[in-house]
């Protein structure tokens, strides 16, 4: 099976890390008695040879040997070597020649996987279905073959898998052979009924879904709910999920426990949401048919799965959220521990689970704060996700975590979130950021929550704190420019209260935090003279710099006029959110939209990473800034958010650009 691998000249080719002269190491590891040694040759084979996807010309010269120790019974674990070989073949994976030829190797040595089709190994069987259809012709052929290969099998996971392979083939052929395309999806509709099992139906449908939609059933949602059930049924309880209690908090134990651990259902279901798509309806009506079920392995599931939809779409979010709240008082540790990270990344949106989130945080205080395992203690789950629905509830235990002997460095990042509710925490929290030891070497950890939260409370009495860091910090300390641009920007916002400020500011006029200094200086003194020398030499740095400079010069409005030119340049150069900053300084300086509409109406719609700066811009314009308003409310209308694949960050965005776009179509000029 290793026959001419010594005839290869492996030092003269390459992978992801350099000279391939490792690789014969890795394929003979493939082969080893040791199972151990067998999955470290296969992780290597995908960390280097098949690196992120990519194909070498080492990856294509293990082909055929690849192929060879396949078929060979006395090898180990065959199902992994021939998933990698269905991943190097993959059209949908890398391009270029050396990708082209490896999928040509791998169609011309097809036979391999007829072989295997029947496999003793159900693993291997398994396998093979996703490369008969990359790489057997012609499609009849495959089709029989599977076909056959559904009729005889016996093995559940081995009947999903060609399941799924009749999905691929029918969404491959589509385009280019209806009637070949038509027969998988007739097949498919045959596996969605009786005597097929739930799993394989549940598999059948949402392969359906995907390839032949309008195959589906009328009553979709309740047969996949009735589906879920019986096969919870079958599978019967899952002892293992019993609550335990908490365990060690290592990132392993805790990765472990956040893990779906019926990983089968939890694909088959996440099939079938991503081919319902824009059904956001029928996908909401799924969601609380799993987070009802009796199985808390399919609750488990359609949490995780709530904040996969919600990352995505900005409508329904209530009923899932409320029976997610529900899932916070369950003894199952996986389902528990779910429920309170998904309610923290949800933010906001999480506020119908408040009130679950309060009597927990209430009756069980252990929960307040995570102790870790070498690492400074952190805010509890239940707390943050509490604080981030900007529920008020959530400021007088905040306040009994601040007066307690441990006070978690991120407490300081909730209180944002609970705008003036959080007030009476501001003499505590200025208290803790005056003993901050300035030379710690997590200086930044402890600093930024705490400035972060002076700073959104408009603290002004925090002044004496603020200065002692943005005089103290010892050169050379790690990330010393992110406390003092953080200690900055507090400085801005206290505005006229800080003038004290003035020379500290001033003196950072020259430094890396320039722009934030200039900008906390025209907030404390309006001075335009003092900032305009600064801010125009900025215009002339990259784009990240152009961009904040633009930002800061809008916000001088009428007093940036001798910016105007740098301005203008910088609106049509450099990358779009820097264009758009610099087009939006021009409109409030000068009052005049004309020249930069087209602009903007294109940057918005091609660039969505720009719509919050732009809609912060229209907002702050208040009824001048009407000419943009119908792309404000078309994105009000939208039901998708404009950031879709920025998971919870990108639902914090999108709320924000929401709003922004609700207040400048109220014509409220508030900055």
């Amino acid at each position: 099976m290793f026959r001419g691998i010594d005839e290869v000249d492996w030092a003269s080719l390459r992978h992801a890390h350099g000279s391939a002269e490792d690789v014969p190491g890795l394929l003979r590891g493939l082969a080893s008695a040791d199972p151990a040694e067998r999955q470290t040759a296969l992780d290597g084979m995908y960390g280097a040879v098949h690196h992120r996807g990519e194909v070498y010309d080492s990856t294509l010269a293990c082909v055929p040997i690849l192929l060879a120790l396949a078929v060979r019974p006395e090898v180990r674990d065959r199902a992994g070597i021939v998933e990698l070989l269905v991943s190097i073949g993959d059209e949908d994976g890398a391009r270029g020649d050396l990708a082209a030829r490896a999928r040509a190797v791998l169609r011309a040595r097809a036979g391999v996987f007829v072989r295997l089709a029947g496999d003793a190994d159900p693993g291997v069987r398994q396998a093979v279905p996703g490369a008969l259809v990359r790489f057997l012709d012609p499609p009849a052929r495959v089709l029989a073959l599977v076909r056959e290969r559904i009729t005889v099998e016996r093995d559940d996971k081995v009947l999903l898998a060609l399941t799924e392979s009749l999905g691929l083939f029918a969404r491959r052929h589509r385009l280019t052979s209806d009637a070949h395309a038509a027969e998988a999806a007739r097949l498919l509709t045959e596996l969605t009924r009786p005597p097929c099992g739930p799993g394989l139906r549940l598999a059948a449908l949402g392969q359906l879904a995907a390839c032949a939609p309008e195959l589906l059933p009328a009553d979709l949602v309740p047969s996949v709910v009735r589906l879920l059930r019986d096969r919870s049924a079958q599978r019967g309880s899952a002892a293992g999920d019993a609550y335990e209690g908490p365990g060690p908090d290592t990132l392993a134990g805790r990765l472990l426990r956040l893990r779906p651990s019926d990983e089968e259902g939890s694909r088959l279901l996440r099939t079938l949401h991503s081919a319902l798509g824009s059904r956001v309806a029928d996908r909401i009506a799924l969601l609380c048919g799993q987070l009802t079920s009796p199985d808390p392995l399919d609750r488990c599931n359609g949490v995780w799965m709530t904040a996969g939809l919600f990352r995505e779409w900005r409508d329904g979010h209530a009923g899932p959220v409320t029976l997610i709240g529900g899932q916070l008082g369950a003894q199952e540790v996986r389902l528990h521990d779910a429920a309170v990270a998904v309610l923290v990344e949800l933010g906001e949106l999480a506020a119908p689970a408040a009130d679950q989130l309060h009597a927990l945080v209430t009756y069980r205080p252990g929960l307040r704060i995570r102790h870790r395992e070498r690492s400074a203690p952190a805010l509890g789950g239940p707390l943050k996700a509490l604080a981030g629905t900007g529920d008020a509830r959530a400021a007088p235990v905040l306040a009994e975590v601040l007066a307690g002997p441990v006070v978690p460095d991120d407490l300081g990042l909730v209180i944002p979130h609970l705008g003036r509710a959080a007030l009476p925490l501001a003499p505590a929290l200025r208290r803790r950021l005056a003993r901050v030891p300035l030379d710690a070497p997590d200086l930044h950890q402890r600093a930024l929550p705490l400035l972060s939260a002076v700073t959104a409370l408009g603290d002004a009495e925090s002044l004496p704190a603020v200065l002692r860091l943005l005089r103290g910090v010892p050169d050379g300390l790690r990330r010393r420019d992110a406390v003092t641009e953080a200690a900055v920007r507090a400085l801005g916002v206290f505005g006229s209260g800080a003038r004290e400020a003035i020379p500290d500011l001033c003196g950072l006029l020259d430094t890396d935090c320039a722009v934030a200094a200039a900008d906390a200086l025209w907030s404390v003194t309006g001075d335009a003279d003092a900032v305009l020398p600064v801010l125009l030499r900025e215009l002339t740095g990259p784009a990240s710099d152009r961009r904040r400079a633009a930002a800061v010069l809008g916000r001088l409005g009428p007093a940036a006029r001798p910016a105007l030119p740098g301005l203008r340049e910088a609106a049509g150069s450099g990358d779009a959110w820097a264009r758009a900053t610099a087009a939006c300084a021009v409109w409030r300086t000068t009052g005049e939209p004309e020249g930069f509409l087209a602009l903007l109406r294109s940057t918005w719609a091609r660039h969505p990473r720009t719509r919050r700066t732009i809609a912060a811009h229209l907002s702050a314009m208040g009824p001048a800034g009407t000419p943009l308003h119908d792309v404000l409310r078309a994105e009000l209308a939208d039901l998708r958010r404009h950031r879709p694949d920025s998971g919870g960050q990108g639902i914090r965005e999108d709320l924000g650009l929401l709003r922004e776009c609700r207040e400048a179509l109220a014509g409220r000029a508030h900055r």
